[in-house]
């Protein structure tokens, strides 16, 4: 079949304050890590041996997932780090200077590799793409979705001519420049002596560097234009709206776990909930051991991570309560991220707990 990568080394800064305790594959939706499903999905196409490239809090990631035979698929990791003034450091090698590492130490790459993004969700036809790389005879492929002219800005944007073969890439182009409007989705096919063409022992980038020499040197570069899903959690925004498409069922795969008390009510085991005291707006999902008191109001699309507690007269809309978030008494929080250390709204703006200027009281609930 193939092989499969997962780049999984970035610091995620543009997703702050997610990522402060949590490298960017470990953010969590519907309560799994959004890697988890790349896994699954790689999974159910016939991909098992997947090798994860690690960096920033590596350790989160390899104690999650250990060998991956939870999932049917076996595991292995490269860190990528240095020792300085006697610490060891993360320093990521770049995405195509990642898989260069792992290909000088083993030669794993030995055939067809998909490589995947560690931080987006895709429902791709795998076995498609797959088909549509081999029969052209490429040697890399890129897979890619049309984006609106508007927002092209945020992608790596690829020009192809009518058969697919890639003519240039821009990396994040204003509107007036971009070329074309087929975004890149970071999902990659390669054959193995693509990655004789990265420097070895060199920070190497796929989208900046790789691609432009593939077309620099007219070797057999396609690309794919599919129709799948791609939700791409590359800002604190992206995440707070891709939460509220999955609660309100917009995307098929994801189920919402817990049992439906009532219709778009979801709850998970041994809650306190004062049912008739409390007024619940659907798509709602309450975790297990979730308190919510009399007089508190929630309103969907809403998550309510575990061993959370939500007091009396408090009023919680369109938001995400991250495990053992506590909401005090008659407050109001509205289309907001919200964990223990801090909270965050829809477009990325950050208060921390203890701020004595913010108007919001929250805290850890577990004390």
């Amino acid at each position: 079949m193939a092989k499969g990568m997962i780049l999984a080394a970035g610091q995620g800064t543009r997703v702050r304050p997610l990522t402060k305790y949590l490298p960017k594959p470990m953010v969590p939706i519907l309560g799994k890590p959004v890697m988890e499903y790349l896994i699954e999905h790689l999974a159910s196409f016939g991909i098992t041996e997947i090798m994860v490239n690690v960096a920033f809090q590596h350790q989160k990631i390899e104690q999650y997932f250990g060998d991956g035979h939870r999932w049917g698929v076996q595991l292995g990791y490269s860190y990528e780090g240095m020792r300085e003034h006697g610490e060891v450091v993360p320093k990521p090698m770049g995405s195509a200077g990642g898989m260069r590492r792992i290909q000088d130490f083993s030669r794993f790459f030995d055939e067809t590799t998909l490589v995947l993004c560690g931080d987006a969700l895709i429902d791709l036809d795998i076995g498609a793409a797959l088909h549509e790389h081999k029969t052209k005879a490429a040697i890399a492929s890129v897979v890619t979705l049309d984006v609106p002219l508007a927002d092209v800005s945020n992608y790596g944007i690829v020009e192809a001519n009518e058969d697919g073969q890639i003519q240039s890439f821009q990396e994040k182009p204003n509107s007036e420049d971009a070329k074309s409007t087929l975004a890149s989705t970071g999902i990659y096919i390669f054959n193995p002596e693509v990655l004789d063409l990265v420097p070895a022992g060199q920070i190497y980038d796929i989208g900046s560097q790789l691609f432009p020499q593939l077309v620099e040197q007219k070797l057999p570069f396609y690309a794919q234009k599919r129709f799948f899903n791609w939700i791409d959690i590359g800002r604190v925004s992206d995440y707070w709206s891709v939460l509220q498409r999955v609660l309100r069922g917009d995307i098929a795969q994801m189920k919402i776990p817990g049992r439906e008390v009532r219709p778009g009510v979801w709850v998970g085991l041994n809650t306190s909930v004062a049912w008739d005291q409390v007024k619940i707006q659907g798509p709602v999902y309450v975790g297990s051991s979730v308190r919510i008191e009399p007089g508190a109001v929630i309103v969907g699309p809403c998550w309510i991570g575990h061993g959370s507690v939500i007091r009396s007269g408090a009023k919680v809309t369109r938001s995400i309560l991250f495990e053992y978030t506590r909401i005090a008494a008659d407050m109001h929080f509205s289309e907001m991220i919200v964990s223990p250390e801090y909270c965050v709204n829809r477009d990325g703006e950050t208060l921390y707990r203890g701020d004595d200027t913010a108007q919001l009281r929250w805290g850890d609930a577990r004390a």
